[in-house]
């Protein structure tokens, strides 16, 4: 199984299909790469046309070169953020869950293409969707959920591109504040002090957090004497307190032949 993030509840879930398993994460779980520049701005919903039209103006000069996905929550937003662009002279389609199969492969076509380098999207986008030549994403609304966040951004900057990553946030969005605060600060991005500003107004008499975006875990077994980096259990051996390849991984030696429980590679397969 992989994925960008990896929520406590799915991981439970995997529970009934993942018995004798290794965790392994790359960096942290959730969180978000360096090579994508994250810029939030502060939009309130009625200025967000014009917000968006100075930054595909400043850009206009790249949309040759590279392609503009814009998130928005609604399928009904999507057709009219699509129509308006294309009145301002901005070649851009969309898609979504209601348009037909053939409709959304010939937008995804036209967006690859370039011919539409714009393409206003909804969540139906935010996965699976790996175009090399996104240079920017822009979240017109930012989702309720951070892990939604991760992913939308996470169609640029891929296999060690570059790319940019702009959100509109307003106080509409000051549930995800305080993990967007976290994602920022993990991927050493500038945090606007309006995020900061609003976190604490929206803590203020109330405790509020994931509680968990701090290192990689396994929720699985955490709680239950193992954990991912704390000198505890990492499928039986010691991920914190022994090496990485001479020790134990998971009782048998991981550089001398992938194992799982006691049975090398060969015998029952690590994945």
């Amino acid at each position: 199984m992989f994925s960008a993030t990896f929520p406590k509840e799915i991981q439970h879930m995997a529970t009934d299909f993942l018995n004798e398993y290794i965790f392994l994460s790359v960096g942290r779980v959730g969180s978000t790469s360096e090579n994508i520049t994250q810029r939030i701005m502060y939009v309130e919903d009625d200025e967000k046309k014009s917000s968006l039209l100075d930054i595909l103006t400043a850009q206009d000069d790249t949309l040759t070169t590279g392609l503009t996905l814009v998130f928005v929550e609604t399928k009904r937003m999507a057709d009219i953020l699509s129509d308006f662009l294309i009145t301002q002279n901005f070649p851009a389609t969309s898609i979504h869950g209601d348009r037909s199969q053939s409709e959304r492969e010939r937008a995804l076509e036209w967006f690859k293409s370039g011919r539409t380098p714009i393409l206003v999207a909804t969540a139906v986008a935010a996965r699976g969707l790996d175009i090399p030549n996104v240079t920017h994403v822009i979240n017109y609304d930012l989702p309720g959920d951070i892990d939604d966040y991760v992913h939308r951004i996470g169609r640029t900057g891929r296999a060690g591109n570059t790319g940019i990553a702009t959100a509109f946030f307003n106080r509409g969005n000051k549930n995800v504040c305080k993990d967007l605060i976290d994602i920022l600060g993990e991927a050493n991005q500038e945090v606007p002090e309006f995020l900061n500003t609003i976190a604490r107004e929206s803590s203020s008499g109330r405790g509020r957090g994931r509680g968990g975006r701090g290192p990689t875990r396994d929720y699985r077994r955490y709680g239950g004497g193992n954990s991912y980096g704390g000198g505890n259990s990492y499928g039986g051996g010691s991920y914190g307190g022994n090496s990485y390849g001479g020790n134990s991984y998971g009782g048998n030696s991981y550089g001398g032949g992938y194992s799982s429980g006691g049975s090398s590679r060969g015998g029952s397969q690590w994945w």
